[in-house]
């Protein structure tokens, strides 16, 4: 082969090339917290409607798994209702605010519990609903596993010194969460806003007499809430760093799935 013929047949393989790599894909995934999912779900599938080369991946697990799969940097995005503690090569990103629901069957009979009252059925000293305004019949106490977000909130913000019951049932997302509620006559547990919202065959209980609302998070009426955070394992790449901002920025996304922006608040808090 001629030298001019191999230039040419060099040059073609270039031209070949190019549209492959111009059309190679970005892909990250994300996965976490269940209470956050809902939100990251959503700006993921408007993010890649805008931006055909982006793929992101996201799946739930728990915040606490979040964390040690971002810190092992098997994904990009370590979603969490918690913060991540000694953890110095993990940056934080708030993302949004989220509230958490005490939610019960309606055979319950009660539409609000004091913190007192909380604790008392959480570590099993109250066992019949009447004992708390209810009606006459049991309490069963659904609660979230260790690994889960939303529990460390709930422990923080809502148990005191008081101590889980260890003889409950388990489910380990928000959405079995409620489901479960709903099939179980008496049952008791919490999840987000975003899966409690808007349900029927559940309950939301106010608390200490305030409604879980945004607008009470936003004044500091009412107590179980938490930051939103995105973690990446050191700086974020250019493309995670965008899609971060996108979800962070987009008001009426956020709105629609049930989260609180930052922005929003009037009380903060460092340690959630």
């Amino acid at each position: 082969m001629s030298r001019p013929v191999r230039l040419a047949a060099l040059l073609l393989g270039a031209a070949m090339a190019a549209p492959s790599l111009a059309l190679a894909d970005v892909q990250f995934s994300a996965a976490g917290s269940t209470a956050l999912q809902p939100l990251v779900q959503a700006a993921a599938e408007a993010y890649q409607a805008m931006h055909s080369d982006v793929k992101i991946s996201v799946t739930g697990g728990g915040s606490r798994t979040g964390l040690a799969l971002v810190a092992s940097k098997s994904v990009e995005l370590g979603d969490s209702d918690i913060v991540a503690v000694n953890q110095p090569d993990l940056v934080d990103h708030k993302v949004a605010v989220i509230g958490f629901a005490v939610v019960v069957n309606p055979s319950a009979g009660v539409t609000s519990l004091t913190k007192k009252q909380i604790q008392e059925i959480f570590s099993g000293k109250v066992s019949n609903w009447k004992d708390v305004g209810g009606k006459d019949g049991a309490i069963t106490v659904i609660n979230r596993p260790a690994s889960s977000g939303t529990r460390a909130v709930f422990i923080k913000t809502l148990m005191g010194s008081a101590e889980l019951s260890k003889d409950t049932l388990t489910e380990d997302a928000t959405g079995t969460v409620v489901q479960k509620i709903k099939q179980t006559p008496g049952a008791i547990s919490y999840a987000a806003f975003s899966g409690t919202h808007n349900q029927s065959g559940i309950n939301e209980l106010a608390i200490e007499g305030n409604a879980p609302t945004d607008e009470n998070i936003e004044s500091g009426k009412y107590p179980f809430w938490s930051y939103e955070h995105i973690y990446t394992n050191g700086p974020p790449s250019k493309e995670v760093s965008r899609f971060i901002a996108f979800l962070q920025s987009d008001s009426e996304l956020l709105h629609k799935t049930g989260y609180i922006l930052v922005r929003d608040m009037k009380v903060s808090e460092n340690d959630r």
